[in-house]
């Protein structure tokens, strides 16, 4: 009978601001399941990014702005993400029991020590996990760090289209939050090890019953492949990923250029898998979740099942979710790796949040 009278939580859009690209997915949840309303995915023209920090302003909002106009949605509440070096998380133990007030004090404490900046540059955040594992008679803290010019300039741009930010999120667990609603598991206690390759990171994120029990990231992505591209075939690389995206590149890069991004690539994930075997002491597993750009090319993804060692399976958050028929399923299907971040961060309307 409370469900009745529940309160319904608004919808947000999940924006996914990457370094090549912008994503956006609008998701609802119903009695019957999820519905995906509306999706968008537009590139950034010219190098508006150094590393993660954003360089070109008006690029950036200009593509926001075709998100905007693409998406058709009158939802102005947007959830967004950050990643690379200038962001941080790391699990502490703490005394049980403490108030917010004395927790908050003892944080500062701690992330004094963690964090290589001044603590008047950052923004902080934490979440008690529960009794830590480790350390008898403690609890497991999740302590999250990023820098205020990483997260201010998001939230102005973001902002100016008009859009309202509600939650600024990790990528690394907006994309547990796509694996926890979207991915369907064989077993309570599976494990999944998925593996996030974008533009400029390679990301990759174990998780198990409803949490992340490891995440790291890894400065490698497909720029590589497709400044390669570019250059061989005299090509602005917009243009280059384009003709990759659309199969019409011509001449023979999957037997000339694809092979070496493949192989450095294979070498970047089982580098990144060993330091994760390392770390939890963990078996090596045998299967990965690929999404982002990366598994959009079908042919990369070719690449990886011949020569891994391990099953790869594409990751597409929509897989048997409920589609307004208004969209493009055909542009979806082929994006829909690409769109898991987004897709996480729009989870976000499915549980409460506080500011």
């Amino acid at each position: 009978m409370k469900s009745l009278f529940k309160k319904k939580l608004p919808p947000i859009v999940g924006l996914d601001i990457g370094t090549r690209q912008i994503k956006a997915v609008l998701i609802e949840r119903t009695a019957k399941g999820f519905v995906l309303q509306a999706f968008a995915c537009e590139s950034i023209n010219k190098r508006a990014f150094n590393e993660r920090e954003i360089k070109d302003f008006d690029a950036v909002s200009l593509a926001l702005k075709k998100i905007k106009k693409a998406l058709k949605t009158k939802v102005k509440s947007v959830s967004i993400a950050v990643a690379g070096s200038s962001v941080i998380s790391k699990v502490v133990p703490m005394d049980p029991e403490q108030s917010d007030f004395e927790l908050e004090g003892q944080i500062e404490i701690e992330a004094d020590s963690l964090i290589p900046y001044p603590l008047e540059e950052v923004y902080l955040d934490f979440e008690v996990l529960g009794p830590s594992p480790t350390h008898a008679g403690k609890d497991s803290v999740l302590l999250t760090a990023a820098h205020k010019d990483l997260v201010d300039s998001r939230i102005t741009l973001v902002r100016e289209i008009p859009y309202e930010p509600k939650v600024v999120d990790m990528e690394v667990y907006a994309l547990s939050n796509a694996l926890f609603y979207f991915h369907p598991l064989e077993s309570e206690e599976e494990r999944v090890c998925c593996i996030n390759l974008g533009a400029s990171l390679l990301q990759l994120c174990v998780w198990q019953n409803g949490e992340v029990i490891y995440t790291k990231e890894h400065a490698f992505g497909t720029n590589q492949l497709i400044q390669d591209l570019a250059a061989i075939n005299m090509l602005e690389p917009d243009e280059a990923e384009r003709q990759v995206m659309e199969g019409s590149l011509p001449g023979n890069w999957q037997q000339d250029t694809l092979p070496i991004f493949v192989a450095n690539l294979q070498q970047q994930i089982l580098r990144a898998i060993q330091m994760y075997v390392s770390t939890l002491h963990a078996q090596r597993p045998e299967k990965i979740v690929l999404s982002g750009g990366g598994a959009t090319i079908p042919e990369l993804v070719d690449g990886l099942r011949q020569d891994l060692g391990m099953d790869v399976e594409v990751f597409n958050p929509f897989d048997g979710m409920t589609i307004n028929p208004k969209l493009d399923q055909e542009r979806l299907m082929k994006l829909a790796p690409q769109l898991v971040t987004a897709a996480g961060l729009a989870s976000r309307s499915f549980t409460e949040w506080h500011i």
